[in-house]
């Protein structure tokens, strides 16, 4: 009798362990059923910074022209794109209702310095893969700090080192005026001309800072022209970017202007800045512009304005943020290429870290993404350009982070 119930308790143990396996398996992973995957970002839709907005729309359009290929790997991808109104608290609340009431399998691409700062421990926290976060902050490529985070701008203490390289070179000794964006962004392009520039700065710099929620920076820019500064640097976001290029026209101060590259889009902030105003700015790239004569016959730009006409109709073609949303659909689309049909957040995150030679089809040549395990930034490359009133053009080589 004994050994009929021994043989019983076996058979049910196996039949036990295989009705368990079978339930394991059967489970999807976090946002993930067989026929899609939910991934969460948050842009400023609204807001004072609402221009960038356009790059969330151009992701949201590539993700429908995948999903009507048939999605990645018989899925599609369900975005879900909240407005955070270029508010961190905002931010922390759509953030945080995209990872618990709408359990994505992660974040991708969400924008803005301040909000994301709002939200990087958090998503690290929860490990939650917080993938190439529009922001190029210093800290959010401490990858032994943030092991979930990864970058999809070049840092800004390569773009700052950058321009002060520039200035410093095609002006020397000149006295330079900074207007910065009292905030992480601001405080980085500072600390890069300050750590570029060493005993010189504190010598040769006037800095005036402005908060986000100012209306206007019409008087740092007039205290900052009485300075006699010959250059002057703007680190901050499109709106106060282009107030500050007007009013230094308007009261006849003439310096060599340089902004960063999230505020060179024509139609966003050159155009309210008054394209005349604007002719002479110096910044950088590391993107194609589809008005530059350069690439009539790019077969990446013609596929890309074939592409705005069809999906974004009453899209402005001078819009380069729209650029930038249809390269982070790249990156998008190759990740999950790449994690085939293991859409574990383990996976996703190590696919993301695993990016070898990836160049999206609007990235400069010789521009690639290279990401490891001890390297998650996107970008480290970036290409200086003028604007001649109608379009950037570029000049010099290709600058890389180690020049």
């Amino acid at each position: 009798m004994w050994q009929k119930r021994v043989v019983l308790a076996t058979l049910m143990l196996a039949i036990a362990t295989v009705s368990f396996a079978q339930k394991a398996k059967a489970e999807d992973p976090v946002g993930v059923t067989a026929t899609e995957i939910r991934v969460g970002a948050t842009f400023p839709f609204s807001g004072p910074a609402s221009a960038l907005g356009k790059v969330g729309k151009a992701l949201i359009a590539y993700v429908e022209f995948i999903n009507d290929k048939g999605g990645v790997n018989g899925r599609k991808i369900r975005l879900i794109a909240l407005d955070d109104a270029y508010s961190p608290s905002k931010s922390v609340e759509q953030t945080r209702k995209l990872v618990e009431s709408e359990e994505v399998a992660f974040l991708f691409s969400p924008l803005g310095t301040a909000s994301i700062s709002a939200n990087v421990k958090y998503a690290n926290s929860k490990k939650v893969p917080h993938l190439f976060v529009l922001s190029g902050a210093n800290k959010f490529t401490n990858h032994g700090e943030y092991p979930y985070t990864t970058t999809g701008l070049p840092s800004y203490d390569t773009e700052g080192r950058v321009y002060a390289k520039f200035i410093t070179e095609k002006m020397p000794g000149s006295r330079i005026a900074i207007l910065y964006q009292n905030d992480d962004l601001g405080k980085d392009f500072v600390g890069a001309f300050r750590s570029y520039m060493k005993d010189d700065f504190g010598k040769l710099v006037v800095a005036k800072s402005y908060e986000a929620t100012d209306p206007t920076v019409e008087s740092q820019v007039v205290s900052l022209k009485s300075s006699g500064a010959e250059a002057l640097f703007i680190a901050g976001s499109p709106k106060f970017t282009a107030q500050a290029i007007r009013r230094s026209r308007e009261i006849g101060w003439n310096p060599l202007m340089v902004i960063v590259n999230s505020t060179t889009s024509v139609a966003g902030t050159l155009a309210t800045a008054g394209l005349d105003n604007a002719k002479g700015v110096v910044s950088s790239t590391f993107l194609k512009d589809p008005m530059d004569p350069t690439w009539e016959q790019d077969l990446g730009v013609k596929s890309y304005c074939a592409f705005l006409a069809k999906y974004i109709p009453t899209a402005d073609v001078a819009e380069t943020l729209y650029v930038a949303g249809i390269v982070q659909g790249e990156i998008l689309e190759q990740i999950l290429q790449q994690c085939g049909d293991d859409l574990t957040r383990d996976n996703i995150m190590k696919q993301a870290l695993n990016l070898r030679n990836f160049s999206p089809s609007m990235a400069l040549p010789g521009s690639a993404i290279n990401t490891g395990v001890n390297n998650n930034q996107a970008w480290a490359s970036l290409q200086l350009e003028r604007f001649d009133g109608k379009s950037w053009v570029p000049f010099g080589k290709l600058v890389s982070a180690a020049d």
